[in-house]
């Protein structure tokens, strides 16, 4: 799995993880509650937890880089990470249902928002691991 900072390779394996509730993004065969397609949830607590946490991660060129789209895979089941576009009520008002879904399409299709930001100019992918930033 990699380490903060670490570039990601296309075809990586990861775990992500919530930063406030540092629990895994994880899926298993359950039907989601609004759309009944493949539920999506949170599971493990501290970086740990099981092979349903584990994602493949699914873009374009060697790296997945600021500003191009990704798509991530669930390696136990083969579903795409998607947005089923059904809202919830509770617990959380107007909170997105996100899914397991079985083809890719728009819906599954994700960009980056946040994390940190590694300037063009200092990534090097065949430089040794170490960040003096961090």
């Amino acid at each position: 799995f990699c380490m903060r900072g670490e570039p990601v390779e296309c075809g990586q394996k990861v775990r992500m993880e919530h930063l406030t509730t540092h629990r895994n993004l994880h899926s298993h065969h359950f039907q989601s509650p609004l759309s009944s397609q493949q539920e999506i949830s949170a599971f493990g607590e501290g970086g740990r937890g099981d092979t349903g946490d584990v994602w493949t991660v699914m873009c374009e060129g060697d790296y997945w880089t600021r500003d191009d789209t990704v798509m991530f895979k669930h390696v136990d089941t083969g579903m795409y990470l998607a947005a089923s576009g059904h809202t919830f009520g509770r617990p959380i008002q107007g909170q997105m249902e996100i899914v397991g879904q079985h083809r890719p399409d728009g819906s599954t299709q994700w960009r980056t928002q946040e994390g940190i930001y590694v300037h063009h100019t200092d990534f090097d992918p065949k430089r040794r691991p170490g960040h003096d930033e961090l």
